[in-house]
């Protein structure tokens, strides 16, 4: 952190002659201040340390992305009260907990089911009286409790949620998504696609039957039909589908070019692998347009020459990026999924937040992260926009490697990381044209 002479004390160095000096009420004199300047409102003003809920999918479809995802979410908060990781390199972070105050934590699964956690997300709001809860792997997870979460007024931070609705028609003003959307896959995904395998293809897409693999499958016959492509059909699948058998035996092998499977997860993996058991690569292309390190791995060798993309991964090497690597393989002795990314970023994005605004007050914060501009958490230059709450990012596009090339956690390459600046959307366009935020307050 730059100063301009040596006299000069910043906040951060307040909080931190509190917790190294033990001057009790340094930062909480500053809390009480703020918790006189502004009403209640949801679970604000804190009462003692702070409560960071964690809603992540520990049973069902999306279970080992959950798993993932709170490794992460407990190493922030370990980062967050005893420095380590990002917290040692972002100056607005302390290293001694959040406005001087120690985190606290408690997590519930959400089965992978809307309204368990909807249940999940409401016991934590009234009962652990959090002030910020963060989670997702389901877009219909996502929207549920962030629906929640603006008529009680407590923040959301999107973990895992691709759906174009989540910053689209569903978007509310406590909640923000970090991870890009089925609409941005499907930009990212175009070029490589086509300059691979050709112009005029025809494709088929099977897609799960919910609010994220239908915007899937809008978006990649948008974009692609676009490019000149053309949709032969599209089927939908139920979420948690284990045999896919009867889907693809309806593919028409003799007029697919190439074959969608809109699904994530173990459903992702399940598909792919009886695609591939099942012949179906002899005969036409495969791309999963959404997939990551579990389910690449759960996929083996069928990942094999499969484009797709990914919210992050560790092969993006950076200052940002090799710092979360080495911080969570240290602590876990595994390299970390994308989702794990998310988990760790919006945590410490809500908790950095939360110490610009000097409070917890949630529209304080909220407004400290609306067209926030950010480079520091492996993804290059982004903007978290004030009109969607969508973070406008680059996307990295993969391709599956063989099965004897898959080694030390690595299951695909990179083949491109789109930048932003060719992605998305203005405000009055695409899904954020039918977003409407709600109040503040």
């Amino acid at each position: 952190m730059s100063r301009g002479n040596d006299t000069d004390v910043t906040r951060r160095d307040v909080v931190k002659m509190a917790g190294a000096t033990g001057l009790a009420g340094v930062a909480g004199v500053a809390g009480n201040a703020s918790a006189q300047e502004h009403p209640p409102i949801g679970n604000y003003p804190v009462q003692g340390n702070p409560t960071f809920g964690f809603t992540v999918p520990q049973s069902g479809p999306y279970s080992s992305e959950g798993k993932d995802e709170l490794r992460a979410y407990r190493l922030a908060v370990e980062h967050l009260n005893n420095g380590g990781g990002w917290v040692d390199n972002w100056s607005d972070l302390s290293g001694n907990g959040v406005l001087g105050n120690q985190v606290q934590t408690v997590s519930g699964d959400t089965a992978t089911d809307a309204d368990t956690a909807r249940q999940t997300a409401r016991r934590m709001i009234q009962r652990d009286k959090a002030i910020m809860l963060s989670g997702g792997s389901s877009s219909a997870v996502a929207i549920a409790i962030q629906e929640l979460c603006q008529r009680e007024k407590v923040q959301y931070m999107c973990c895992l949620t691709h759906s174009n609705d989540t910053t689209g028609k569903s978007c509310v003003r406590y909640s923000f998504r970090e991870m890009f959307n089925a609409y941005m896959s499907a930009q990212a995904l175009v070029p490589p696609v086509t300059k691979e395998y050709g112009k005029n293809n025809n494709f088929y897409q099977l897609y799960a039957d919910y609010t994220w693999g239908q915007t899937v499958q809008s978006s990649m016959k948008k974009f692609f039909e676009e490019a000149g492509w053309s949709q032969i059909n599209s089927v939908a699948t139920p979420l948690g589908t284990k045999d896919f058998s009867s889907y693809l035996s309806q593919v028409p092998r003799d007029k697919t070019d190439v074959l969608f499977l809109d699904h994530y997860g173990l459903d992702g993996a399940n598909s792919l692998s009886q695609a591939v058991d099942m012949g179906l690569k002899e005969d036409m292309k495969i791309v999963v347009p959404l997939y990551n390190r579990p389910m690449a791995q759960a996929a083996g060798g069928a990942i094999e020459g499969v484009f797709g993309t990914v919210a992050w991964d560790s092969q993006i090497d950076n200052q940002p990026s090799n710092s979360f690597t080495q911080a969570f393989q240290q602590k876990y002795q595994r390299i970390p999924s994308g989702p794990a990314q998310l988990a760790y970023a919006q945590t410490l994005q809500y908790a950095a937040a939360a110490e610009r605004a000097g409070t917890f007050y949630p529209p304080e914060v909220i407004k400290q992260l609306e067209n926030h501009q950010y480079n520091n958490i492996g993804m290059g230059e982004e903007t978290m926009r004030k009109c969607d709450h969508q973070a406008q990012r680059a996307v990295p596009v993969v391709k599956g490697l063989p099965g004897g090339e898959q080694q030390q956690g690595q299951y695909f390459e990179i083949v491109n990381l789109t930048p932003r600046d060719t992605l998305g959307y203005a405000c009055n366009e695409g899904p954020a044209a039918e977003c409407q935020l709600g109040p503040y307050e």
